[in-house]
């Protein structure tokens, strides 16, 4: 008897799985243990065994397409069994979760349902935005490797796509010619929106985007590019399209990263994408021109007298306004998005300590006389608190509405600045690292986060976080907790003032670290508990390493 084989939960959060390839074809024989695909998880692509032995008779999901849990993934069962009942019965199903999990995604995008319905000719693979990281909801092509017409390779770079947080290398599961771009370099769009299609050269692409394969071209779009076409029309003389209008340059994300990084001012660059739009291209063969600037206006060497009037008239600045409207990136976007749910969502308090550093400045110059070991105050901060965490569960946990979870499990989030906003690497078992495993730790994954080499499970789980910006001089500030944490630290910089020791006034080192609560799991008496436990550490720190 046929067995139906459904789209596994391959992790505790996967609510969807993408078919990265498959091992097996229909015809294949299957043995009980045999990997069937890979599957691209909201974690990782993992392999997936089957359970069952036969004839694979028939593929639900084709290679780079995702659906949801449960959806049809395949049908095992004894060679030329008749399967038409099962795919009529589970059509009506797979329908309906196709259509929720597609509830959030743009009104342009078409159900996975039209996709699988429609005729699609031998050979042509439809490509869709794919999920690069947990809770990527949009992406944004930075650049395409490739372009249609180009013979593409399995394992050839398509292009390269930003997440909400790293910019992507996506590759090619096929082999076929680049027969349609869906999205342009420098636009963004929901997962599982049309990305490519490829195939035999001389496919009739029209006949798969109107047979409901995948979004039509957005009439939103279109406007918008013939609205900036018309804004950015030159005279007759002018055979290359301006790519400015007086207030704001066209140019993809990664024409302005690489224009950024090299000096070039982009006013300077002629565009050749759609509508003059500046692309890498552009920016990398750009030449600087030795002519100076036109009307630029000249004035008189100082000391040159003049015969006009003694007074002189007084010269009021010229110039013109000027703005520019810069696309916010994916990681900035979704940056705005979980921290406005935070902060509206979990009723924010914040206490406030001063810890004396003495002990802890002394500290650390005599461990960083030991050979090869250097230790930050930002490590003894992480490690302190990692030992408070485990003496005050209440703060180590997460809200779940109906349930409080308390994490029996320390991982510390570590916010690191980037260029386009924050990321958060996690350390686990922080409280069972050493201070130099943190500080080497926290030293190679803030500079591949600088780098966006961090990968989604590097920045996943974290049950506390501590920011610090006292290496800017700021001496006191809060923050907004890293949901679903309940709890994150603001530490402030060590400074030198006068305070009261022993009855006297004395020059001392002093420290403001600020705690941000979720008053729906961690209570004010319990925040100031977990303050004291972090200020005996940081100010004992020999009891850290006890």
């Amino acid at each position: 008897m046929a067995e139906i084989i459904n789209m596994p939960r391959l992790s505790d959060t996967m609510e969807e799985g993408t078919v990265a390839k498959w091992l097996k074809k229909v015809g294949d024989k299957i043995e009980e243990g045999d990997i069937l695909a890979e599957i691209e998880t909201d974690k990782a692509t993992m392999e997936f065994e089957s359970f069952h032995e036969g004839t694979l008779l028939h593929i639900g999901i084709k290679e780079g397409d995702g659906a949801p849990v449960d959806s049809l993934l395949a049908i095992i069962g004894e060679e030329g069994e008749d399967i038409s009942g099962l795919l009529n019965g589970q059509s009506d199903t797979s329908e309906t979760k196709t259509e929720e999990s597609k509830e959030s995604a743009s009104e342009t995008n078409q159900e996975t349902t039209s996709t699988e319905s429609a005729e699609i000719p031998d050979g042509v693979e439809i490509i869709n935005m794919p999920r690069l990281s947990d809770t990527m909801e949009e992406g944004t092509v930075a650049a395409w490797l490739k372009k249609v017409g180009d013979n593409v390779e399995e394992g050839d770079i398509l292009a390269e796509i930003e997440t909400d947080k790293a910019t992507m290398e996506f590759e090619s599961f096929y082999s076929g010619t680049l027969l349609h771009i869906g999205i342009k370099e420098g636009e963004g769009a929901p997962v599982d929106s049309l990305l490519a299609i490829i195939g035999p050269e001389g496919t009739d692409v029209d006949a798969i985007l109107k047979g409901g394969t995948g979004p039509a071209p957005q009439k939103e779009e279109k406007s918008k590019a013939e609205s900036e076409k018309q804004v950015s029309k030159s005279p007759e003389s002018e055979p290359t399209i301006q790519v400015s209008d007086g207030q704001r340059i066209f140019a993809s994300p990664l024409a302005k990263k690489i224009a950024s990084d090299k000096g070039i001012d982009l006013a300077q660059v002629k565009g050749s994408g759609d509508n003059g739009r500046i692309v890498k291209r552009d920016v990398e063969n750009y030449q600087p021109s030795a002519a100076p600037a036109a009307g630029k206006e000249v004035f008189p060497a100082p000391g040159a007298t003049s015969t006009q009037a003694v007074a002189a008239p007084i010269n009021l600045p010229i110039g013109e306004e000027g703005s520019e409207e810069v696309k916010n990136s994916q990681m900035r976007k979704v940056i705005a998005k979980r921290l406005s749910e935070s902060k509206f969502s979990a009723p924010h308090y914040y206490l406030t300590i001063e810890v004396d550093m003495d002990n802890a400045k002394a500290s650390r110059a005599q461990i960083n006389n030991l050979p090869e070991i250097k230790v930050s105050f930002n490590d003894m901060v992480l490690k302190a608190c990692a030992m408070a965490l485990k003496k005050h569960p209440q703060v180590n946990t997460s809200w779940n509405g109906d349930t409080t979870r308390y994490n029996h499990h320390v991982h510390v989030g570590v916010a690191v600045a980037v260029d386009d906003g924050l990321v958060v690497p996690v350390l686990k078992f922080t409280d069972q690292m050493t201070l130099t495993q943190i500080g080497a730790t926290v030293k190679d994954m803030a500079g591949r986060a600088r780098n966006k080499k961090l990968t989604p499970a590097e920045m996943e789980g974290s049950t506390f976080t501590v920011s610090n910006l006292g290496m800017f001089g700021i001496l006191e500030f809060t923050s907004i907790i890293n949901q679903p944490n309940s709890a994150i630290l603001s530490v402030g910089a060590i400074v030198d003032k006068p305070v009261v020791k022993n009855g006297e006034i004395a020059i001392g080192s002093t420290m403001k670290i600020t705690l941000a609560n979720d008053h729906r799991t961690v209570d004010g008496a319990t925040g100031a508990q977990f303050l004291q436990t972090l200020r005996s550490y940081l100010e004992n720190p020999v009891t850290m390493l006890a």
